[in-house]
């Protein structure tokens, strides 16, 4: 669901950037953008841009030209901010990994303490029989049940989640190209 929002969230903020005639007109919507990380990559970019022009000339800020250092600032900012934009959502991605690279294990070990179980019992048995060792075997195969039960809906929803912030982080690397071809196109 999540995913989902961020989605619709981050094409309407698009929609809004591409018709918008002022990026003063594009930051004051950025309040109202805040489930989808292009206004946070948008608020950087432009903050770093208006610092840019007030450091400039800051008596007459009509008409500044950028230079290409300028424009190396304004990437910076915008990448810097993609990376933060991008760890706040891998951020729940680690537990879901550990928890589809561990439950194996732990599923494992209780295979192994089953299976111990059920040579415990043969050797308390005379006779060897399917009686002695069934009871070991089951709790051994219901541990290793247990496990898969766990790790494999982990691990696919960890690829799909995957799959989904490759693309979110894609789109951020799009947007911040559209914002730094749009700046260059305004100011230089």
């Amino acid at each position: 669901m999540t995913f989902r929002q961020i989605s619709q969230k981050s094409q309407e903020f698009v929609e809004l950037f591409r018709h918008r005639s002022r990026l003063s007109e594009v930051a004051a919507e950025c309040e109202n953008h805040r489930g989808t990380p292009l206004s946070g990559i948008f608020t950087a970019g432009y903050q770093e841009l208006n610092s840019l022009i007030s450091a400039m000339n800051p008596q007459n800020p009509e008409d500044p030209v950028l230079t290409e250092r300028h424009v190396d600032c304004i990437r910076r900012a915008l990448q810097r901010a993609a990376a933060a934009e991008l760890s706040i959502l891998e951020k729940s991605m680690s537990w879901l990994a550990t928890t589809g690279s561990v439950t194996p294990f732990i599923g494992l070990f209780g295979t192994v303490v089953g299976i111990i179980n059920a040579f415990q019992g043969l050797a308390l048995e005379r006779t060897a029989s399917i009686q002695a060792v069934a009871p070991g075997i089951a709790e051994a195969l219901w541990a290793t049940a247990a496990g898969l039960f766990a790790a494999i809906p982990a691990v696919i929803a960890y690829n799909q989640f995957v799959s989904r912030l490759k693309e979110i982080a894609a789109e951020m690397d799009d947007f911040s190209l559209e914002f730094l071809n749009l700046v260059e196109r305004s100011f230089s």
